[in-house]
């Protein structure tokens, strides 16, 4: 199943922004080499080694994406009714052409079967413009039809490195586009699939939405549709900061304005936190952070009313998500080992954990493959969990070389 492209009219050629979101900082090194894992339960037979030691948190696990199609894919993010995702891959050339350095944005309609288990991803459509650089996509919480990415729009520069994983150094790496802007994409097969025979279905189009000068991206809506929370570059400081857009107004607010890399934040599911990684002592140990919004009085954020820290140890931590119970966090880091990113939940610091260290939060480590898994996100119903992640699918000859692809299972319990 080859990647299918959508014709996009851009419209609206202002620039806008990418990833968790991101990598950490411009030209952030997190290595994410291959490496050993910890003992797990005995596997039964024919299941492997990581679905063993998973099996107490997630099962019927499922590789969306396959290596066949796109070189890497990753980052991916669920509509909110859970029919479709949005990711970011680069797809494997036809032939005797050469590959993409940058990623395209995709959407894919779930598959399920009787007992509405995900079984796979339908044909996915390309929505990004061809040539350029993608990441961070996110859907329209009641417009699922209209997704936010981040895009250069036009092929970026090419003295820029090529972003991901770098067999060479062992490196993962994402160039900061100082091209790149916050753009909305309409995609008409998403509003065919909600509202079937509606007459005067929206056309394909791409338009901008955020338009500032340096990387602006890392993109994702509130609850209400009316908020997006991005990173923005400083082009003379080159110190990323977080912002809040207000749709309505049109006003943009600075929320976090700390020294160091701030980024890849999320809403908590009430709208009233928001949850993010930062770098604040510019070592590349990232942290995790939720910061709790003031708010106007109609419920819309204006700046920071407190701080709070959810992780401080001397590992890199970051790509965290809530889950839809707004009781705790997932995030990716590097416990484990710098060459085996893994996922964890805490507990988030919020009411009776309000006043709890960072030491003092309880923690749980969920996945348990060898190389990288990362960049969780849960479905609304919380009913599954999507990641990244280099296991080996069970299907895979012996000498497939580790790929990151996007994987989904049904949850058990994941709470820390």
């Amino acid at each position: 199943m080859r990647p299918r492209t959508s014709r996009l009219n851009a419209r609206g050629t202002q620039h806008m922004s990418t990833t968790r979101r991101a990598t950490p900082f411009a030209l952030l090194a997190l290595t994410l080499a291959v490496a050993h894992t910890t003992a797990a339960p005995p596997a039964a037979q024919g299941e492997p080694e990581w679905a063993a030691a998973e099996r107490d948190a997630l099962r019927n696990h499922v590789r969306l994406t396959n290596p066949d199609d796109f070189i890497k894919a990753g980052e991916a993010y669920f509509d909110p009714d859970g029919r479709w995702i949005v990711f970011q891959a680069i797809p494997q050339p036809n032939a005797g052409e050469e590959a993409s350095e940058h990623y395209a944005m995709y959407v894919a309609r779930l598959l399920r079967d009787d007992r509405g288990g995900v079984t796979g991803i339908g044909e996915p459509i390309r929505i990004s413009p061809t040539g350029s650089a993608n990441t961070c996509g996110y859907f329209h919480p009641t417009r699922p039809y209209q997704v936010i990415f981040a895009s250069t729009i036009t092929p970026p520069r090419a003295d820029e490195q090529q972003p991901g994983y770098q067999r060479d150094t062992g490196r993962y790496v994402w160039p900061f586009h100082h091209e790149m802007n916050v753009h909305s994409a309409t995609v008409p097969e998403i509003f065919d699939d909600y509202l079937p025979g509606v007459p005067d279905a929206p056309p394909r189009q791409l338009s901008t939405l955020i338009s500032r000068e340096g990387y602006t991206a890392e993109c994702a809506y509130s609850r209400s549709g009316h908020q997006i929370v991005y990173t923005q570059v400083d082009p003379e400081t080159q110190d990323a900061d977080i912002y809040i857009y207000n749709a309505r107004n049109r006003r943009h607010h600075k929320i976090v304005s700390a020294d160091g890399y701030d980024g890849g934040p999320f809403f908590s599911p009430d709208d009233r936190s928001i949850v993010y990684r930062s770098d604040r002592n510019s070592d590349g140990r990232l942290q995790v952070f939720i910061g709790l919004l003031e708010l106007d009085a109609r419920g819309e954020a204006v700046g920071l009313r407190e701080e709070r820290q959810v992780t401080s140890n001397e590992h890199v931590n970051w790509a965290p998500f809530w889950h839809p119970s707004g009781k705790f966090i997932a995030y990716t880091t590097s416990e484990i080992s710098h060459r085996q990113y893994e996922i964890f939940t805490v507990q988030a610091p919020l009411s009776d954990h309000a006043d709890a260290a960072p030491e003092e939060l309880k923690r749980r480590r969920i996945t348990h493959s060898e190389g990288f898994d990362g960049l969780p996100v849960f479905s609304n119903d919380a009913q599954h969990m999507m990641w990244t992640s280099q296991r080996r699918h069970p299907n895979d000859p012996a000498d497939t070389p580790p790929s990151s692809q996007v994987w989904i299972a049904e949850i058990i319990n994941v709470a820390p």
